[in-house]
């Protein structure tokens, strides 16, 4: 039996986040229970910016006994030291600070890019309509006197945590609807979109790095025998645990697989030459055709073909690459299938590739 060995460095370069407290809390709107399930991220997590040692003691107990986590500190650099170390989506801060003040530090907030949504809730003495005016214009999401009750404060609190937990299950649905998208169903591997995507931007980090880059197609050989023989069911088993396989036998983190359609599976290897990549095909093939695949109707032994495309010395502004690299490795698997199957073909081999559309080529 083969050893599957590792690929030689040198064939392949590596790839260059108390009563009125009590009143206010239990006025709260309902939450949903997708939003709870967020609170448990970050939407309890506070920082208190204040110079004024007696007013952070006096915030941080009712704060904490609501149920939020707090952190604070004395100035407005310090408060964004602080968030770039550990991201919390709701301040609450004083307006009147040295160095950098609550307005300033709004704005600077404003200017910078975080993980989530950051919520600010200015809490000064300086409480007349200019005054307000000019912090909600500098950012500041909402706008407490010190002089109002520790209650109006927990229910504005509690205001941001439920917009902070709706905008991260906001950014959630996007994050998976996307991901939904991009997925092949049956597999969970990177579908035909998410390939046409993201082949287009390996294509141009090639070219700004004047390294080469390979596809390799591979097709499950007699597949529709499969089908027709044991069931859909059985070949959808072969084709879930091929990708776990595939996945397992890839050398780098940054070498990748997408399904095509049917039994078609593109492997795409950032910075790899042909000779490079003709290795990796075969460490695929054999560990395919080494070990069964186990289903619920028995073990079945498949072998796949290969083949495969290069490109080297990429111009960053090179145009059609991928669709280059598609025809050529179909046309060495084309090969691969003519001559046998359960082979890989390249240009290293010194074979004719041929030219065939998907419907001719043995399956």
């Amino acid at each position: 039996m083969t050893s599957h060995a590792a690929i030689p460095v040198d064939l392949r370069s590596p790839g260059i986040d108390q009563t009125d407290l009590q009143t206010a809390m239990s006025n709260d709107m309902t939450i949903t229970t997708s939003v709870l399930a967020l609170l448990e991220l970050d939407a309890d997590k506070v920082l208190l910016v204040d110079d004024e040692p007696i007013m952070i003691t006096a915030l941080t107990d009712p704060i904490e006994c609501a149920g939020f986590k707090v952190a604070s500190c004395s100035t407005g650099t310090a408060a964004l030291e602080l968030l770039e170390q550990e991201f919390r989506p709701i301040m609450v801060v004083d307006r009147s600070m040295p160095e950098l003040d609550g307005i300033e530090l709004c704005r600077e907030i404003r200017r910078r890019n975080w993980p989530g949504y950051v919520y600010i809730i200015l809490h000064t003495g300086r409480d007349d309509e200019a005054d307000i005016l000019e912090g909600l214009q500098a950012g500041a999401d909402d706008y407490v006197s010190k002089r109002s009750s520790i209650a109006q404060l927990m229910a504005r609190l509690r205001t941001a945590q439920r917009v902070t937990a709706l905008e991260r299950s906001l950014k959630g649905a996007i994050q998976e609807r996307s991901r939904i998208a991009n997925t092949d169903a049956l597999t969970g591997a990177p579908n035909r979109r998410y390939f046409n995507r993201r082949m287009a931007r390996d294509v141009r980090a090639s070219g700004r790095s004047g390294k080469p880059l390979s596809l390799l197609l591979l097709d499950i050989d007699h597949f529709k025998s499969i089908n027709d023989r044991f069931g859909h069911g059985t070949g959808d088993e072969i084709l879930v645990q091929l990708v776990e396989r595939l996945r397992s036998l890839l050398p780098r983190d940054c070498d990748w697989l997408a399904r095509l359609g049917g039994e078609e599976f593109a492997i795409v290897l950032p910075f790899t030459g042909t000779s490079g990549a003709r290795k990796v095909a075969e460490r695929l093939r054999r560990g395919v055709a080494e070990h069964p695949m186990r289903t619920a109707r028995g073990e079945h032994r498949i072998t796949v073909s290969i083949g495969v495309g290069s490109a080297d010395n990429l111009d960053s502004l090179s145009t059609g690459v991928v669709d280059d690299l598609l025809t050529q490795a179909d046309a060495f698997l084309y090969v691969s299938k003519k001559s046998g199957r359960n082979r890989t073909c390249a240009s290293t081999d010194h074979v004719q590739p041929v030219a065939a559309s998907p419907d001719a080529r043995p399956s």
